[in-house]
């Protein structure tokens, strides 16, 4: 039985909303998105972008980020985050992590904070790593207290919790998702910037579209450009496809945490494996990382040779050849980083997995482990 990391979910419903949009339905699939996706996160606004990453980069646009400014970030995030910063000529500023949810530590983030400000200082990305947060309450705090931008990567926090109000909601600046996250591939892309702020979405709107402005009284084919801006829009295809996954979500959410628990209860004591807490009830389960005390690429060797796929979620930043040769960055400069990466393994888990198929990677994962010496 071969059990991949992730499986795209399809549903009668996307079939319908694809076939709208590909016989020509007076329907606007992107603005249906937008208007549905506030409504489900409880945001004021939604904007759909391309893809996750065009949303952070867009915020970054939105965010007037300069070259020489500085965004905060977590040294355990894709590269699309610092990514999007160096495109700015911009500097990311890495923050170790805390060792249970490889999320932002956030006495070093209010640390750095106190020790640097300044009016370069313009944003901190907090990741919510599988869905996991850390506490908004005090992160927008220091984003007042700092005078600093709170932007929230939710690539893998869609449906999502913050003591009962979904992510997108909870109070940032800005919040980006992405809905073909990232080794969690999509059959689609796409991406959402969601804010409560007027200003701030006016401009993203903007410089969505390439800064094009037109008078609504002109013909058509006049317009202006008043800024630099990019294309970013989502097709829709894509967005028809999207709007079926929105209303699926709560349920395959659901579906997560049933299967965590099943791993859980079986995997709990296994020698050689350290399993995800479960105490936070709010937790998504987008991803199951375990620990492995030992030799962590031999053992996903080992379960790849069994037909059943895994991730990684991350390789460090300053780990990266990019990151380490631009900022002289040393191996043990984030030692929880170095040391979580050493060990952590996500399994797989998604709506669409059978009981059979999840006692399948239980019963692998004992077998391999009891070959650890």
């Amino acid at each position: 039985m071969k059990i991949p990391f992730c499986k795209y979910e399809s549903s009668r419903e996307a079939h319908s909303n694809v076939s709208d949009a590909l016989d020509g339905d007076d329907i606007n699939q992107v603005e249906e998105l937008e208007n549905e996706f506030s409504e489900y996160v409880g945001a004021k606004y939604a904007l759909a972008t391309s893809h996750g990453t065009s949303a952070l980069h867009l915020a970054m646009l939105a965010l007037d980020l300069k070259r020489g400014d500085k965004i905060v970030c977590s040294v355990n995030a894709h590269p699309s985050v610092p990514e999007v910063v160096r495109h700015f000529d911009a500097e990311p500023i890495f923050i170790d992590i805390e060792d249970t949810t490889y999320n932002i530590n956030l006495d070093k983030l209010e640390s750095y904070l106190q020790e640097n400000k300044s009016k370069k200082l313009k944003a901190v990305i907090v990741t919510h790593l599988g869905g996991v947060t850390v506490d908004l309450e005090r992160v927008y705090a220091m984003g007042k207290s700092y005078n600093v931008k709170i932007v929230e990567d939710a690539s893998d926090a869609l449906g999502a919790t913050y003591k009962g109000e979904k992510i997108g909601a909870t109070g940032a600046d800005i919040v980006c998702f992405n809905f073909s996250p990232h080794l969690k591939k999509n059959i689609c892309n796409g991406g959402m910037l969601v804010s409560d702020d007027d200003e701030i979405i006016e401009r993203a709107r903007l410089l969505a579209n390439h800064a094009i402005v037109r008078d609504e009284d002109a013909l058509e084919y006049i317009y202006d450009v008043v800024d630099i801006g990019n294309d970013y829009s989502l097709s829709e295809l894509n967005a028809a496809y999207i709007r079926a996954q929105i209303g699926e979500q709560d349920k395959n959410i659901l579906r997560q945490r049933e299967i965590a628990a099943i791993y859980s209860q079986a995997l709990d004591g296994v020698e050689h494996i350290t399993i995800p807490s479960m105490e936070n009830e709010e937790n998504p389960f987008s991803l199951y990382i375990i620990k492995i005390d030992k030799n962590r690429d031999s053992f996903a060797v080992e379960l790849k040779k069994e037909g059943i796929g895994t991730g990684l979620h991350y390789i460090p930043l300053h780990l990266l050849t990019y990151y380490k040769a631009k900022y002289s960055l040393r191996v043990n400069d984030f030692p929880v980083a170095l040391r979580s990466y050493q060990q952590v393994l996500s399994l797989p888990i998604y709506a669409s997995m059978s009981d059979d198929e999840v006692q399948t990677v239980i019963k692998t994962v004992k077998k391999i482990a009891k070959t650890r010496v």
